[in-house]
């Protein structure tokens, strides 16, 4: 009986809990915004009272207005929380920043990417070494190159291959971690048509097509049946901060060429950590698959015909959009609206790994999934979780002495702290993780009902999410391409 106890335990899968999104401002709970609001409308009022006569009725527009935009709360935010969002579209919409028309007669740039908004500048660097290519913000200081990984289904297995799946997982996260030259690391689930080509290649490697009227109707089947499956394909992108391996990067030689050689050094490492863990990575993307991919998420109707279509469409000069229309909470471009969903809160109670399942095995919906994960050296995360003590001990200390009852939303993000802490003191990485979910369909009514079913999902998935408004094309870029974009 022992022994069966044991072998159960052993084999058991450990549930998991998310850190809380913190909502601690910096004074009893009020963010800088709202205490800048708050600060105005109390400075108006009591010098009104000062002035005498009917001067608090005369002011009442301003410190009201005050007042509501720090205390009045409209779609989870607060009305003074607005404003810097409302401004930005307001002036990017003044400018016509919210419209992008591809110049057909005028010629790019030599080397970019040919897209759109802020990732115009993004230029191509094809390593000679080892033929992947690299892609360079010259803004942000970063070189990025991607992988594709395949992996079997984690849901079919078993409790045991599952946990150990989990925690080799963890491992090559805490690889890219102990790295201080990573700026970030993106993994991308995304769904796309099915081409047929995996089931005609499975045919013609194991199929005997002997022209018999069991072979004909076989071959026949697949030819209709492939097309229009769907299927997942995973990537994750790799992205070097220059700056922090600039001296590095002047060893190598300096310049992207010496840029690219500290990069293949980290790629190594991720591959050989991704193999480790029984994850099975591809070659490094060229310039031809990536730009199949950019030319996939603008323009999702296209995407079968490339993938079948050999040596067309794999340019990078021509991937981008031909047009994209934004609007205050979707995007349209080439054949396709898009809307980009936040994932706002991870579980909040103890989840098992596979608790995405909902929402990555929806099918009949093309979307693609991305966690954004940004690792933090192991001094920075010390500093930072020194504060946020400091800042929560001093808080409680702030509101006992008004009278102010400590709730227990404010004690569970202090457990929080206390743990991030704990696991920082036994070895573990710290990492910033942000999840967006982008969701493509062929016209508006379509792509509502595909964000009811993505939002039922995600409740079912013990996630709540928010529809990103007035940032719909950058977040799109984020989410939907492996380019290490950030929001």
């Amino acid at each position: 009986m022992a022994s069966t106890a044991s072998t159960r335990t052993e084999f058991e899968l450990s549930a998991v809990k998310f850190s809380r999104l913190t909502k601690r401002g910096i004074l009893l709970g009020l963010s800088l915004p709202q205490v800048i609001a708050l600060s105005v409308a109390v400075t108006v009022f009591i010098a009104s009272l000062y002035t005498g006569g009917p001067a608090a009725l005369y002011t009442s527009p301003i410190w009201g207005t005050g007042a509501a935009l720090a205390w009045v709360p409209v779609g989870g935010r607060k009305l003074v929380e607005w404003v810097p969002i409302t401004l930005h579209w307001v002036l990017r919409q003044a400018l016509q920043q919210t419209r992008y028309r591809r110049r057909i007669v005028k010629p790019r740039p030599a080397g970019t990417l040919a897209l759109p908004g802020d990732a115009a500048p993004l230029r191509q660097y094809e390593d000679p070494e080892s033929g992947a290519v690299m892609v360079h913000d010259p803004h942000g200081q970063t070189l990025t190159a991607l992988v594709e990984v395949t992996h079997p289904s984690f849901i079919l297995l078993d409790p045991g291959e599952q946990e150990r799946r989990v925690h080799a997982w963890g491992r090559v996260l805490s690889t890219a971690c102990r790295s201080t030259r990573i700026a970030r690391l993106q993994v991308l689930e995304r769904t796309v048509p099915d081409s047929g080509s995996g089931l005609a290649q499975w045919w013609a490697e194991h199929g005997n097509d002997d022209d018999s009227w069991v072979a004909t109707t076989y071959r026949e089947l697949i030819d209709r049946a492939g097309p229009a499956g769907e299927r997942h394909i995973s990537t994750i992108s790799l992205s070097l901060d220059m700056r922090a391996a600039s001296r590095a990067i002047r060893t190598a030689g300096g310049s992207l060429k010496g840029a690219a050689v500290v990069l293949r050094q980290e790629m190594e490492t991720l591959t050989t950590a991704l193999r480790t863990s029984d994850l099975k990575p591809s070659d490094w993307y060229t310039p031809g698959q990536l730009a199949i991919v950019l030319r996939s998420a603008y323009d999702p109707a296209i995407a079968a015909t490339l993938e079948r279509s050999g040596e067309i469409g794999q340019d990078l000069a021509t991937a981008g959009p031909v047009a994209v229309e934004e609007t205050w909470d979707q995007l349209r471009s080439d054949s396709a609206h898009h809307a980009v969903l936040w994932i706002s809160e991870w579980p909040r109670s103890l989840v098992y790994p596979g608790f995405l399942a909902p929402v990555l095995l929806s099918s009949g919906i093309r979307r693609a999934f991305t966690l954004l994960c940004d690792p933090i050296r192991s001094d920075q995360a010390a500093r930072d979780i020194r504060k946020k003590k400091t800042e929560y001990i001093s808080d409680a200390a702030q509101r006992q002495k008004v009278g102010q009852i400590e709730d227990a939303q404010q004690s569970a993000e202090y457990q929080d702290v206390l743990q991030q802490e704990a696991d920082l003191t036994s070895g573990h990485g710290v990492l910033r993780y942000t999840g967006l979910l982008a969701i493509s369909a062929s016209t508006a009514d379509e792509l509502e009902a595909a964000v009811s079913a993505i939002e039922q999902a995600a409740i079912q998935a013990s996630c709540e999410t928010r529809r990103l408004v007035g940032q719909q094309a950058q977040a799109f870029v984020a989410a939907a391409l492996p380019l290490c974009r950030g929001i």
